[in-house]
C-alpha cells in the first residue's frame, strides 16, 4: 500500500470520527426541546432522531458540493491530504472540548475554521469569497431568522389556542412534538452529514481518487450517513441539558415552535442556497425566540450568553487547532 492510499483510507476514517462526534454532540439539536417537555423519552428521541439524521443525509448533496469544493483548494497527493487530517483534527478537539463544558457550539463552523486554519498554514488556497457567501452571511442570519421565526408562530400559537383548555392542547402538542422533532433531525441529516460528505470526497479528489465534477460516491453517503446516525444515538447529554432546561423551562407548545421554525431555516438553506449553517446556532436562537414571547425575562441570558461567546470562538479556536496540527503531520509525514 503506498503513502497516498493509505493517508487517503486514515483520512477517510478520521472523517467518520468526526461525523460520529458530530452525531452525539448535536444530538440535543433534535431531541433536547422534546425530551424536556416529556413528549418523547430520551432513549425513543434518540432513536427516532437517529433513523430521521440517516434519512436526511440522502435527501441531497448541495452542502457536500459546498464544504468540498467551495471553501479550500487542497494540493494534490500526500500533501493536500495532511491538510485535510489536520482540518478534522482542528473540528474534532473543539468538537470535545465545547462538549465537555455542555456547550452547544457549531460542529459546522468547527469543521469550516479547520478547513480554513489548515489552508492557511499550508499556504493553500482559501476561497474567501465562499467563506463569506457561504458561511460567514448565513452564520449571522440563520440565528436571526430562527429567532424571528419561532417567535412569529409561538405567538400564532397563543392567538389560535387562546380560548383552548391549557392541558388538553399540551397533550396535543406533545404528540404534535413528534413530528416537529423528527423533522428538526431531518434537517440536522440534511445538513450535517453532508459536511462530512464533502470532506470525504476532497480527501478522494486530492488523493487522485476521484476528479472535482464527479458525483459524491454512494458509498461515501452512506458512511456519512451511517456514522451521524450511530453519533446521535449514543446521544450527548450535557448539551441536552443546556438546550432543554438552562436557556428556558419549555412547555410543549414552545418546543414545538421552536422545532418547527429551525427545522425550516434548515430546509431552506441546504435545498435553497447549498449553504453549511449551524443547526445548533438555528435551533439554540429558535428557543431564545419562543421564550421572549413569554417574558425577555424567561430566557436565562447569562447562559445565552456563554453559548453566543462559544459561537464566536468556534471558528478562530478551530483554525488554530488545526494548524498546529498541519505543522505536526507536516513534520511526522512529509
Amino acid at each position: 500500500m503506498d503513502l497516498t492510499l493509505a493517508l487517503v483510507i486514515g483520512v477517510v476514517v478520521v472523517s467518520l470520527v468526526f461525523d460520529y462526534t458530530n452525531g452525539f454532540h448535536d444530538a440535543a439539536n433534535a431531541i433536547a426541546t422534546s425530551v424536556s417537555t416529556r413528549a418523547l423519552t430520551p432513549r425513543a428521541a434518540l432513536f427516532l432522531a437517529a433513523g430521521m439524521n440517516f434519512i436526511g443525509a440522502h435527501l441531497g448533496t448541495q452542502v457536500a458540493q459546498t464544504v468540498g469544493k467551495g471553501i479550500i483548494d487542497a494540493p494534490q497527493g500526500t500533501h493536500g491530504l495532511v491538510v485535510v487530517a489536520a482540518a478534522l483534527i482542528g473540528a474534532i478537539t473543539w468538537n470535545l472540548v465545547t462538549w465537555y463544558f455542555g456547550l452547544p457550539s457549531s460542529s459546522s463552523h468547527a469543521l469550516i475554521g479547520g478547513l480554513v486554519g489548515a489552508a492557511l498554514a499550508s499556504a493553500s488556497l482559501v476561497h474567501w469569497d465562499g467563506v463569506l457567501e457561504k458561511v460567514v452571511i448565513p452564520m449571522i442570519l440563520s440565528p436571526m431568522v430562527g429567532f424571528s421565526l419561532a417567535a412569529a408562530i409561538m405567538i400564532a400559537i397563543y392567538w389560535i389556542f387562546r380560548n383552548a383548555q391549557p392541558g388538553k392542547a399540551n397533550r396535543g402538542f406533545r404528540y404534535s412534538q413528534t413530528v416537529s422533532a423528527a423533522a428538526m433531525a431531518l434537517g440536522h441529516g440534511l445538513q450535517d452529514a453532508q459536511k462530512t460528505m464533502g470532506v470525504i470526497f476532497l480527501a478522494l479528489v486530492v488523493g487522485g481518487y476521484a476528479a472535482p465534477a464527479d458525483p459524491i460516491p454512494q458509498w461515501v453517503i452512506l458512511a456519512a450517513a451511517g456514522a451521524i446516525s450511530l453519533g446521535t444515538y449514543a446521544g450527548g447529554w450535557r448539551i441536552m441539558r443546556t438546550l432543554g432546561r438552562r436557556i428556558i423551562a419549555l412547555d410543549p407548545p414552545q418546543g414545538f415552535a421552536a422545532e418547527s421554525a429551525a427545522s425550516t431555516v434548515l430546509y431552506v438553506a441546504a435545498i435553497g442556497f447549498g449553504a453549511p449553517i449551524s443547526t445548533t446556532h438555528t435551533i439554540t436562537s429558535a428557543i431564545m425566540g419562543v421564550g421572549a414571547t413569554k417574558r425577555l425575562s424567561a430566557v436565562r441570558w447569562g447562559v445565552a450568553g456563554n453559548i453566543v461567546t462559544a459561537w464566536i470562538l468556534t471558528i478562530p479556536a478551530a483554525a488554530l487547532v488545526a494548524a498546529l496540527s498541519y505543522y505536526t503531520l507536516h513534520w511526522l509525514i512529509e
